[in-house]
């Protein structure tokens, strides 16, 4: 595995240290001047506001967990810069990468161009747990289905010393972590004013009003004031702060399943006022909850009867019901080949190279190499359900071994990058931090993003997982204006 990017400086000759890169140059000479124990009370001050605020995340069955189920995720005060050129040329990348994943589900859904003509395997979809034969035939506002997309990029070095940009996951059903984007940049500019006086950074406080615009510009045809809502599973949830937070900042209602009810073939919630007509629904649990009379029936999450009004076009649903046959991980090897199928150009941004264990031959490969690969399971989420070779032991990689054999199309594979550093914040002090960034990309009447997003530091020294539910926190994302 070659040595990680450092995303602060270049490398050196001779295992020496090398020079600042250019558009870290003025924050590297501030952070030299700041006395440790300056920035270990800015830390403790920001826990002590993000504690205040609610700004938790909920962990499930961590029992010896003192705090209980909910956990705040840690904040470093080290942003991660990104200069404009290089923004500029991912930007471009995921708007492209986004609008063929929307041109996928709906060809998936209504002609399977893509099947016939052999590109994808028709069974990896059909026979896909993510495939929903209720939504064949369904036409959805501006032919989008998914409208919130967040795409998790890695960045990895190169021999020559140069670090390129990989597209690691699409996520494209229910993708979490906006808020936290959003609470680190204002905690950034609450602790460290002068830093956003010295640099052109671009702004990222303007997302709940393009979120929110997106939502409308999708509402069924007819609808000239579109009622949005943000649907919830409850207070339970993982990431029942964020939901909160988007209605709010968005000014619209935070709802549950029991607020909603279906009426001649209209969704309504329950208001003081009574009944209020419902257009665009920002939903944030899976299929399987939406509908007790079509999916599960035992869910008490969603609204009897929500999928009849949704396939009548009197309602939009935010993601699309069916949206997650894109995001499954034996489909994203696919991705770029669909970008030249539905395009006609070729990918900016790179898959990471991938391994499909369902393939005799590339499970043969896989098998005689788990010591050097992480394999994933195809529907996992949050870091969970994955084999990370070169940090298991033994044990581990043997227990791992039977159930690839036992389940080979439930697993993928890929080479071990070394996930680029950042320095961080930590207790010994300023030390390099694996990280990696999920962009936010909002498809409505047209595709936009704001500047960065969500930048995940895995704070374990030497670990490469970044996720929150395994120990991850979060930076700030400086994207510099030109």
């Amino acid at each position: 595995m070659r040595p990680s990017f450092d995303e602060m400086n270049a490398p050196g000759a001779d295992g020496h240290p090398g020079r600042t890169r250019d558009h870290y140059l003025d924050y590297q000479r501030w952070l030299a001047e700041q006395p440790l124990e300056a920035m270990q009370a800015r830390r403790e001050e920001a826990e002590m506001i993000f504690r205040r605020v609610g700004i938790t995340f909920a962990v499930y069955g961590d029992k010896d967990d003192g705090e209980g189920t909910e956990r705040l995720i840690p904040f470093d005060l080290i942003p991660r810069v990104i200069p404009a050129h290089e923004w500029r040329e991912m930007e471009a990348g995921l708007c492209q990468r986004v609008t063929a994943l929307n041109r996928f589900i709906h060809d998936v859904y209504h002609d399977q161009e893509i099947l016939k003509a052999g590109v994808v395997p028709a069974e990896q979809i059909l026979k896909n747990a993510q495939f929903r034969p209720e939504m064949m035939g369904v036409s959805v506002p501006r032919d989008l289905y998914s409208h919130i997309a967040g795409v998790d990029i890695v960045r990895a070095a190169n021999p020559d010393g140069s670090g390129s940009y990989y597209v690691l996951e699409d996520n494209l059903r229910v993708p979490s972590g906006v808020s936290y984007m959003l609470e680190d940049r204002k905690m950034m500019m609450r602790l460290f004013p002068d830093l956003f006086e010295r640099h052109r950074i671009a702004p990222v406080a303007h997302y709940p009003d393009l979120l929110l615009e997106t939502l409308r510009s999708v509402a069924p045809s007819g609808a000239t004031e579109p009622t949005v809502v943000v649907l919830t599973p409850g207070m339970y949830n993982s990431a029942y702060f964020e939901h909160a937070f988007l209605a709010q900042q968005m000014g619209v209602e935070l709802v549950e399943g029991q607020d909603l009810f279906v009426e001649n073939g209209y969704v309504y919630m329950r208001t003081t006022r009574g009944p209020k007509r419902v257009d665009v629904i920002y939903r944030r649990l899976d299929d399987d909850f939406l509908d007790p009379t079509v999916f599960r029936s035992d869910s008490q999450l969603g609204c009897a009867g929500l999928v009849d009004a949704y396939k009548a076009g009197h309602v939009t649903l935010s993601n699309a019901i069916g949206t997650g046959i894109a995001d499954d991980k034996s489909i994203y090897p696919f991705v770029p080949k669909m970008i030249e199928f539905y395009l006609g150009e070729k990918p900016i941004l790179n898959n990471v190279p991938t391994h499909m264990c369902r393939d005799p031959e590339q499970l043969k490969y896989v098998l005689a190499n788990l010591g050097e690969l992480v394999v994933k399971e195809v529907h996992g989420a949050g870091g969970y359900g994955m084999l990370v070779g070169p940090a298991a032991t033994k044990a581990e990689i043997e227990k791992f071994r039977e159930v690839l054999i036992a389940r080979p199309d439930n697993y993928i594979a890929q080479p071990t990058l070394s996930l680029s550093t950042c320095p961080t914040f930590v207790e010994s002090g300023i030390a390099p931090r694996h990280i990696d960034l999920r962009p936010f990309v909002l498809s409505g009447e047209t595709v936009r993003t704001v500047p960065g997003g969500l930048t995940r530091v895995a704070l374990k020294e030497g670990s490469l997982v970044v996720n929150s539910s395994q120990g991850g926190g979060t930076k700030d994302t400086w994207v510099l204006e030109a």
